[in-house]
C-alpha cells in the first residue's frame, strides 16, 4: 500500500485578516518514525481553542496553521516498533497531544501532559527535530502511538470526538479531585465544555452544581442532569449556598468575569477550585493574598492517556450523549462555524464531518 508523502488540509494563512477564511493547503508530513501512526481522518471536533489560535489569541503562530484536536479517524500505516495492539483498520482518536519525552517521572506516572517536553497537536514544534504539527482539519495525522486513542466500538463517531479534548480536559480535575458519590461538585460556565463537565460529573455519582451568569441555561443545566442551579446575577447566591460544595471546575473561556471574592465562599474549608480556562494571552487574575485564604485553587492541563481511556469507558459504559450539531466540512463551513463559536450559537459542540468528499485523492492507495 502506498501512502502520500504530504497530506492536505483547511488552514488559516492569515490569522490577523483573514482568520475567518481558511483555504485548502497541502503540506508535507513529519517524518515517519518507528512507532508513529498514520490515521485518516473521519471527523474532527471544534474546540475553542481552535478559535483562540486561528485568530491569534495565544500570539502569534507559523502559518499556513492548521488546527483541529478532537480527531476520530482510522489506522491506516503502523510503525515496526508499535506495541500497543492497534491493528490497521481500527477507529482510534487523538486529542491535544502529540509528544513528550515519555521517560520522566511525570510520563512514567500518568502525567505526560505535564512533561516539560510536551507538544500540542498543531502549532508548537516537535523538539527532536522543529517539525511545526499541524492539526485535524486535514486528510490525515502522524502521530506516535502513545496518543493514538482506540474508541470503543459502541461510541458514535460524531459525538464522541468532542471528547478527545473538551471532555477529556474537563474529566482529568474531576477524576483527580475525587468526584463521585457523596461528592457535590460545581460546574461553574455552561458552555462546550460545561455541558460535558455536568454529563460526566453525574456520571461519576457526584451531586451536580451547574453554575452562571443568569437563568438562561437553567432548564437546559437540569435537561443535562444538573441536580441544582445557581446563577450568580442572584442577590446573595454566595450565603444561600456558603459551605457548600467540595470543589468547583472553572470551564469558561474567560476568567475576567469569574468573581473569587465571592465564588470560593460556596466551597468548604480547603475546598479546590480548579480551573480549565486558557484565554486570550493578555488576561491575567489578579488576586490579594487574603483572597486565598480558606481554599486551593489550580490549573488543569488536558488529560492523560489513561484517563482519556477511562473517561471514554465509562461514557460507554453509561451510555452518555454529548449535545452535538454535525457539519460537513469545507472553506465556507469552517467560517460559519467559527463565526457562530465566536457569537455563542453552538449547543453546545461541533464536530466536522464528511472528511471523504473533501480529500478523496490523499486516501492510501492499494
Amino acid at each position: 500500500m502506498s501512502y502520500p508523502d504530504n497530506f492536505e488540509g483547511f488552514a488559516v494563512v492569515d490569522s490577523h485578516k483573514k482568520w475567518l477564511s481558511p483555504e485548502k493547503v497541502v503540506y508535507p508530513a513529519k517524518q515517519f518514525n518507528p512507532r508513529d501512526v498514520d490515521i485518516e481522518i473521519e471527523a474532527c471536533g471544534v474546540c475553542g481553542s481552535d478559535v483562540h489560535c486561528a485568530k491569534g489569541n495565544w500570539g502569534e503562530m507559523k502559518l499556513p496553521l492548521v488546527v483541529g484536536h478532537e480527531i476520530i479517524g482510522k489506522v491506516v500505516r503502523l510503525g515496526d516498533k508499535c506495541d500497543t495492539g492497534l491493528k490497521v483498520g481500527d477507529r482510534v482518536g487523538v486529542g491535544a497531544q502529540v509528544s513528550a519525552c515519555l521517560d520522566c517521572n511525570r510520563c512514567n506516572n500518568d502525567n505526560e501532559q505535564y512533561c516539560p517536553k510536551f507538544v500540542t497537536t498543531y502549532s508548537q514544534p516537535y523538539f527532536e527535530d522543529g517539525y511545526v504539527g499541524q492539526g485535524g482539519y486535514a486528510s490525515h495525522i502522524r502521530v506516535h502511538e502513545h496518543f493514538v486513542i482506540p474508541i470503543p466500538e459502541s461510541l458514535e463517531t460524531n459525538n464522541v470526538a468532542p471528547l478527545l479534548c473538551g471532555g477529556a480536559t474537563v474529566y482529568s480535575p474531576l477524576k483527580r479531585n475525587g468526584c463521585g458519590p457523596g461528592k457535590k461538585v460545581g460546574i461553574v460556565g455552561i458552555g462546550g465544555i460545561g455541558h460535558m463537565g455536568i454529563l460526566l460529573a453525574k456520571a461519576m455519582g457526584a451531586e451536580v452544581y451547574a453554575i452562571s451568569r443568569s437563568h438562561a441555561k437553567e432548564e437546559t443545566s437540569k435537561q443535562l442532569g444538573a441536580d441544582h442551579y445557581i446563577a450568580t446575577e442572584d442577590e446573595g447566591w454566595e450565603t444561600k449556598y456558603f459551605d457548600t460544595l467540595d470543589f468547583m471546575v472553572l470551564c469558561g473561556n474567560s476568567l475576567s468575569a469569574v468573581d473569587f471574592g465571592k465564588l470560593p465562599k460556596i466551597l468548604k474549608a480547603q475546598g479546590v477550585i480548579a480551573s480549565i480556562s486558557v484565554p486570550d494571552q493578555h488576561e491575567a487574575i489578579h488576586l490579594h493574598p487574603a483572597q486565598l485564604l480558606g481554599f486551593q485553587i489550580t490549573q488543569s492541563c488536558l488529560a492523560s492517556r489513561a484517563e482519556i481511556i477511562e473517561m471514554l469507558n465509562l461514557v460507554a459504559e453509561k451510555k452518555i450523549k454529548l449535545w452535538v450539531e454535525t457539519v460537513p466540512i469545507s472553506e465556507e463551513n469552517i467560517s460559519t462555524v467559527f463565526k457562530r463559536m465566536e457569537s455563542g450559537d453552538v449547543r453546545f459542540r461541533f464536530t466536522l464531518t464528511d472528511f471523504d468528499k473533501q480529500f478523496d485523492q490523499f486516501k492510501a492507495k492499494k
